[in-house]
């Protein structure tokens, strides 16, 4: 491998050697024959070099053979050598100086950047085991009450079936057939979410209505929880954005539940969406308690008590889970205090894609 790259290191440097004195040449038989404009030629190549290669070797070895090249070629007596001129060894140390100078310039901006890329890369890998131990948290928080109720409703099922008429009877099974979609749904979410960041991979966005996803999480969680009232307020214009439409109908499932269930309040939740020049803005609204300070600092770690509670079957999938999905969006999802109770927001870039982290 060592040999590979002095082999690499080589072939680049005497390839910037040719190119340098072809334009040198050419400078020299178009211009005025002044040579400060060659060694100003040869200065830029012997930065290229430095930047391109490992260690102080190759720049010196350039210096050198500019130096020599300068003399024999483009000063007089031309192709002789005169070593003997004025200033000879002074033009020599100049460039060597400045060899050192920009080597040592070079080797220190590239060990910043291995040094970034290393903590960019260890950021990265701990941010993949925090969505890894997420989702293990998201898996056993969010899927322990219906699988409980699946198992408590066959069991009473198997039990009593004698004893029961024919309306319970497929009443339960309803039941257990209504959970046990929801445990499918969720599991190939799980699955989705799972993948997301991994090997630098996203999740396949498809250009959908936003009138459409709100109404089906509505829809979706109005039958769970008969008694949640949801305000909904959007533009009059027809929205639409590149996104995973079951990943986001779960974001918005997740935050509404949490707003129902958290807030302690009976009052209605206001859905609010709105748009700039590049992004959809959605905003869920509680007029309740609130979020302590202590838990809205950590509300998305993964550790926050802020989910789906035990008494009541989670339809979400973690609030950690929902920012990791809103970020493989290329968006942002945060939460705040307003005077009367609790606000998450998130936004979606539109088809542009290109998105800058706040």
């Amino acid at each position: 491998m060592k040999k590979k790259v002095i082999f690499k290191n080589l072939i680049f440097t005497t390839l910037t050697f040719i190119i340098a004195t072809i334009f040198a040449l050419i400078d020299y038989i178009l211009g005025d024959k002044h040579s400060a404009n060659i060694t100003l030629i040869y200065i830029l190549a012997l930065i290229v070099i430095v930047h391109n290669t490992s260690g102080y070797l190759y720049g010196i070895l350039a210096a050198l053979y500019f130096v020599i090249v300068i003399n024999y070629c483009f000063t007089y007596p031309y192709f002789e050598f005169n070593f003997t001129m004025v200033g000879y060894p002074l033009t020599f140390f100049i460039m060597l100086l400045i060899t050192l100078f920009i080597s040592t310039m070079v080797m220190t901006l590239k060990k910043h950047q291995i040094l970034n890329a290393q903590q960019a890369h260890q950021l990265e890998e701990r941010e993949k085991e925090q969505i890894h131990a997420n989702l293990l948290r998201a898996v056993s928080h969010d899927l322990r009450t219906p699988l409980t109720s699946i198992i408590g409703s066959s069991s009473t099922y198997l039990e009593d079936y004698s004893n029961m008429c024919e309306e319970d009877r497929l009443e339960i099974i309803s039941s257990i057939n209504e959970d046990a979609q929801w445990l499918l749904n969720m599991v190939e979410n799980l699955l989705t979410v799972s993948k997301i960041r991994k090997d630098s991979q996203e999740v396949t966005k498809t250009l959908e209505v936003v009138e459409e996803v709100v109404s089906e999480s509505i829809i979706r969680i109005q039958k769970r929880l008969p008694d949640i009232k949801i305000h909904v307020s959007m533009p009059d214009n027809f929205l639409m954005v590149p996104m995973d439409f079951t990943l986001i109908e779960q974001v918005l499932i997740n935050l509404l539940e949490n707003a129902y269930v958290h807030s302690s309040s009976s009052n209605p939740i206001h859905l609010t969406i709105t748009e700039t020049t590049d992004f959809v803005m959605f905003s869920v609204r509680d007029y309740g308690i609130g979020i302590s300070s202590e838990k809205l600092e950590h509300i998305f770690d993964g550790d926050s008590k802020f989910e789906a509670s035990n008494t009541h079957k989670g339809i979400g999938i973690g609030l950690s889970i929902c920012r990791t999905i809103i970020y493989a969006h290329k968006g942002n999802l945060n939460a705040k205090n307003h005077a009367d109770g609790a606000e998450f927001y998130f936004s979606l870039p539109k088809e542009k894609e290109s998105f800058d982290y706040v």
